[in-house]
């Protein structure tokens, strides 16, 4: 998926218009799906996020949605309830990713 179609989607999904903004949300995701996904670096993250398009988008339009009520757990207000999800990436969108790994080496015995 191209820069331009993961923009088109996050425009769709948010009421986000500025291109420029998108796009710094859409880095921001990309970065916080890699550290959480590929922590010992066996990939690039350009070739990790190949793998996960449609979550990058998803993650992005979560952090523009969610802009100026960051980290907020409980708000109350007039019958209307708002929680957020704690952590940089929500659980119903981590779980999404399977992180990478690499074989441990064994340790030589003298």
């Amino acid at each position: 998926m191209t820069l331009d179609e993961k923009i088109a989607l996050v425009k769709a999904l948010s009421d986000e218009t500025e291109e420029e903004v998108i796009s710094a949300f859409l880095t921001m995701a990309g970065k916080a799906m890699y550290r959480y996904g590929d922590p010992f670096r066996t990939m690039t993250e350009e070739a990790f996020l190949e793998l996960y398009p449609d979550v990058q988008v998803d993650l992005a339009a979560y952090k523009l949605n969610k802009r100026g009520w960051d980290y907020e757990t409980r708000h109350v207000e007039n019958g209307v309830t708002r929680d957020f999800e704690a952590g940089d990436v929500p659980p119903s969108i981590r779980n999404r990713i399977t992180p990478i790994c690499s074989p441990v080496k064994a340790r030589e015995t003298v």
